[in-house]
């Protein structure tokens, strides 16, 4: 699709192309998408089930050519897999019960989720660079340190999208967004529980 915009704006002429090179309807690009979610004891309650649901949702999104991993964090961080993973039947089948297994306790340490996240170091060589690579981290966004967060998304991002879903009553909106913008992704509140 092909856009020319012009403006004649004191006494000149201003002309603006746009070019958006489409796709097919039926063509999709393979995606890897790794989902992280809080865990910690400000989750608790309405906000882990809701955040489940999201993530369950964010499964049934997948398709036979993306991977995908989930990531759970609170004073800890654990990976359900190693790295990306095909979103296979048996891998998405084991992926949701592991989501439905998840609880909120513990304090937050979002650093060390954020760099399993961001890290692309592992992956499948060329295969994983001819892939739309998202992070979606789920939280309701209660830290402390929040500079030296940013700092590290803008140096691990790599070729990632960071899109921020805070959760909950009062998430910290500026954190959310700002590690949405750092992250070249968008930011979306869940509130309305």
């Amino acid at each position: 699709a092909a856009a020319l915009f012009r403006e004649h704006w004191q006494g000149e002429d201003y002309l603006l192309a746009l070019v958006v090179p489409g796709l097919d309807r039926d063509q999709r690009l393979p995606r890897e998408l790794v989902l992280v979610i809080d865990t910690s004891g400000s989750m608790a309650g309405e906000s882990i089930r809701q955040a489940r649901q999201a993530l369950l949702r964010g499964l049934d999104t997948l398709g036979p050519d993306d991977r995908f991993n989930v990531i759970q964090f609170n004073r800890q961080t654990h990976a359900l897999f190693l790295d990306a993973v095909p979103a296979s039947g048996n891998n998405i089948a084991r992926a949701r019960r592991y989501v439905r297994g998840l609880n909120a306790d513990g304090g937050t340490e979002m650093a060390p989720a954020l760099a399993a996240a961001l890290d692309t170091s592992r992956g499948d060589g060329e295969n994983a660079t001819a892939k739309v690579r998202q992070v979606v981290f789920i939280t309701d966004g209660a830290v402390g340190n929040e500079a030296a967060l940013f700092d590290r998304i803008s140096n691990s991002l790599g070729s990632s999208r960071l899109f921020t879903v805070g959760i909950g009553s009062a998430p910290n909106m500026h954190f959310m967004r700002e590690a949405a913008r750092y992250g070249r992704g968008t930011y979306t509140a869940i509130s309305d529980l």
